[in-house]
């Protein structure tokens, strides 16, 4: 909008509640589109008012009321018809990803998990954590060494728990790389139902949102840069002014990475790839040379980016969509749970698995511009419907919902089990009218 900017004031509803908001300046999209972040240190009872002014002027029907209690985020309030809170939330009523998931598992057999998991996953891989959610309280244990991210699924847990009251349900969660139930379901015995944050064609485990995607979004305006959000005001210069050649930064996680620099140094004048950390291929690094590490922010000077896998899919994927840049996309048969949405020369350029056209593709995209800002503009798009903070919270609640329905018996805190408590929120005060007073204070 030119000089002046459009200025955000948030406040409570009532002159008598007083509380924190940071509201930091809307994130210009270039697309004409706007973001407003906000965070809340305190609860309103009385609603919010949002005003939105250019100049002093208020802008289309500013100002906005919010006449209902808003919660900060670490107010323990959740509402107790799971009805109501998916409407509040505009949750879409199915989500595929889910419904393809489940297929496999009409019924769930907490025993006989109970008997197998710990024997055949925990051990080999040692990333899996046993959950029980009963009563709106959460229980965990882990079972194997690499169980660290643990802390990523217990703080959206915990996040959905103060929000909405979830179904008493007992399910095995993989926190490591890669998906581990490997059998098909005319198998005998056939698959049981582990939860992971990643899929692959050839196995069932049931998909959650990425670690990576959840921490972006409960973090948002915390101290996380990359966040889902901040990436949407960040996007470079204009099409027409960014850099036309390809790019891609990042570990040495796997193999057609290196393909990838060796390409570039052979042709700079279309591809600018580089490794910034070696781990695997330790000794590939004098060959190759070691790339400077690069802000995020900074790849979309550049009209191309390059999605190459590392262990499993690159979890980057999002990001670069949310950009302004065309994703040239390597053949993967590693999912997260969004791409079901996704349609290859719609929303991304798709490269065979050995990046054998993968010039072929950047040529391509030089050659009909127009058609390449197209498919950029249509991956942003569908990115940014799908990748909306509310969506994750719906879809974390829907998988645990739908889990729960398929049950066979009745989920229980088993040994060795402790409670994930709620986090400790002295700074900020949270009276919740949702609560029922207990029998003791009537």
């Amino acid at each position: 909008p030119g000089r002046t900017q459009f200025k955000v004031v948030i406040k409570a509803l009532s002159p008598k509640e007083v509380t924190r908001i940071y509201t930091p300046r809307p994130l210009d999209r270039n697309d004409g589109t706007f973001l407003m972040r906000y965070r809340m240190y305190g609860s309103v009872t009385k609603g919010l008012k949002i005003e939105i002014l250019y100049g002093d002027q208020h802008v289309a029907q500013s100002p906005y009321i919010l006449k209902e209690p808003v919660y900060h985020e670490y107010c323990d309030c959740p509402e107790e018809d799971p009805e109501v809170w998916q409407d509040m939330m505009s949750c879409p009523s199915q989500e595929p990803q889910i419904t393809e998931d489940f297929i496999s598992f009409p019924t769930i057999d907490l025993q006989r998990m109970l008997k197998e998991i710990p024997a055949k996953f925990s051990q080999a891989r040692g990333a899996i954590v046993h959950y029980t959610i009963l009563d709106n309280h959460i229980y965990r244990r882990s079972l194997g060494k690499y169980t660290d991210f643990k802390m990523f699924s217990d703080e959206m847990f915990l996040s959905l728990a103060r929000k909405v009251r979830l179904p008493d349900v007992e399910f095995y969660l993989n926190v490591g790389d890669w998906p581990v139930e490997h059998r098909k379901a005319n198998d005998t015995p056939g698959p049981v139902p582990v939860i992971s944050w990643c899929g692959s064609v050839d196995s069932r485990d049931i998909v959650l949102p990425t670690y990576d995607v959840t921490h972006s979004t409960l973090e948002t305006l915390r101290g996380v840069t990359n966040d889902l959000l901040s990436i949407q005001g960040n996007t470079g210069p204009f099409w027409e002014n960014k850099t036309e050649r390809a790019l891609f930064r990042g570990r040495d996680s796997r193999e057609e990475r290196l393909h990838l620099v060796k390409l570039s140094k052979e042709n700079p004048e279309l591809l600018d790839a580089g490794i910034t950390g070696y781990f695997f291929f330790r000794e590939k690094e004098k060959e190759l040379g070691k790339a400077q590490l690069m802000g995020f922010f900074d790849f979309f000077k550049y009209k191309y980016q390059v999605n190459v896998d590392g262990t499993v899919a690159a979890y980057r994927f999002p990001y670069l969509l949310l950009g302004d840049s065309l994703v040239l996309k390597q053949d993967s048969q590693y999912y997260e749970h969004f791409y079901i949405g996704l349609k290859p020369w719609k929303h991304y350029v798709p490269v065979k698995r050995n990046l054998e056209d993968l010039l072929e593709k950047i040529e391509w995209a030089k050659e009909n511009d127009e058609e390449a800002r197209k498919i950029a503009k249509e991956g942003q798009l569908i990115a940014r419907e799908l990748l909306q903070p509310h969506r994750f919270y719906c879809y974390y609640y829907k998988v645990l919902q739908k889990y729960a329905e398929r049950q066979a018996s009745k989920p229980e805190i088993r040994d060795g089990m402790e409670l994930v408590p709620q986090p400790d929120d002295r700074d900020s005060v949270c009276s919740c009218h949702r609560k029922k007073p207990l029998r003791e204070d009537l």
